[in-house]
Order: C-alpha cells, then sequence, then structure tokens
C-alpha cells in the first residue's frame, strides 16, 4: 500500500481543469524517464540538469517581471492567489528574505499515482520536479529547503526559501 496521500479538498471545476493541464505535463516528465531508463539511461543523470534550466529561465523571467529579486516578489510572481487554490497553498511567511509555503495537494503527484508510479518512482520524480523550483530560487538569491514533501509520504509540501548568506 502506498504511503502518498494526496487528495484535493478544493473540487471547483475551474481547478480542477488547470489541475490536469499540470498532470499532463507531469506525465511528460514520466514518460521521459521511463523510456529513458528502457533505453538503458539513468533519469537522475540528465532530467535533474534539464529540470534546472527550466527553473532558471523561468525563475529569471520572474525576477525581470517583478523587477525585484525579494522574495515577496517571488510569491507575488509565482505564487499567485489562483497557484494557491491549485495548490491548495497556505502562504506562512512572506519577507524579502525568506518564503515559507505549505502545500496541501500537488497535481504532479496525482498524475503519478494515475501512471501507477510506485512509492519510489513518485520520490524520484518529485526530487526531478523540485530541481525547477531550486532554480527559481538561484535567480532570486535564494536557496529552496523541503523539510516535508507529499511525494515521501509526508502530509504537506513545505517549500522554504531564503536568502544565500552572504
Amino acid at each position: 500500500m502506498s504511503i502518498v496521500k494526496n487528495e484535493a479538498k478544493i473540487k471547483v471545476k475551474l481547478l480542477q481543469s488547470i489541475r490536469e493541464q499540470l498532470e499532463h505535463r507531469a506525465l511528460w516528465l514520466y514518460l521521459l524517464c521511463d523510456e529513458a531508463k528502457k533505453r538503458g539511461l539513468d533519469p537522475k543523470e540528465f532530467a535533474s540538469d534539464a529540470i534546472k534550466r527550466c527553473g532558471l529561465s523561468q525563475g529569471a523571467k520572474l525576477v525581470e517581471k517583478g523587477k525585484t529579486d525579494s522574495l515577496k516578489g517571488l510569491k507575488k510572481t509565482l505564487f499567485t492567489k489562483p497557484a494557491q487554490w491549485v495548490f491548495e497553498m497556505d502562504v506562512l511567511e512572506s519577507t524579502d528574505d525568506k518564503l515559507s509555503i505549505d502545500f496541501h495537494y500537488c497535481p504532479l503527484v496525482k498524475a503519478w499515482q494515475k501512471a501507477g508510479c510506485t512509492d519510489e518512482e513518485i520520490a524520484m520524480l518529485c526530487d526531478i520536479a523540485m530541481c525547477g523550483d531550486n532554480g527559481i530560487g538561484e535567480c532570486y538569491g535564494s536557496v529552496l529547503d523541503l523539510p516535508k514533501c507529499i511525494a515521501k509520504g509526508d502530509d504537506v509540501c513545505s517549500l522554504r526559501y531564503h536568502k544565500k548568506d552572504k
């Protein structure tokens, strides 16, 4: 039996449609990694770098859009109200140097569950996907810690961005 618990509480039709789009992207990641394994490649050897490049690209655009590398700016540009509803987020702290958010639902994890992934595969795919979030954080001069993770059996994903020590 799976240790991963991931059920949406907010079931608004529009949010479900947005979640399905995110699930579709997560399915791409799973299928790419699965095909790589079939060809004798280890997805961990390349997928994390590719996803981080995507995060760095997105992060640079977010910094430019918000005209700041303050973590308050990251909250304003990426973790908007609609995003908060889709992922059922609680913003716990938002300052220039710290951003703490708990996600209570993850459409990516849901996609991997629907695809029949094992708990180990879900955890690996999440680690890869989080490289994008790490890349975004890097553009804000920050580090991302993930002390809790839905994909690893926790009740929430606890994203904790904090500015790098200078």
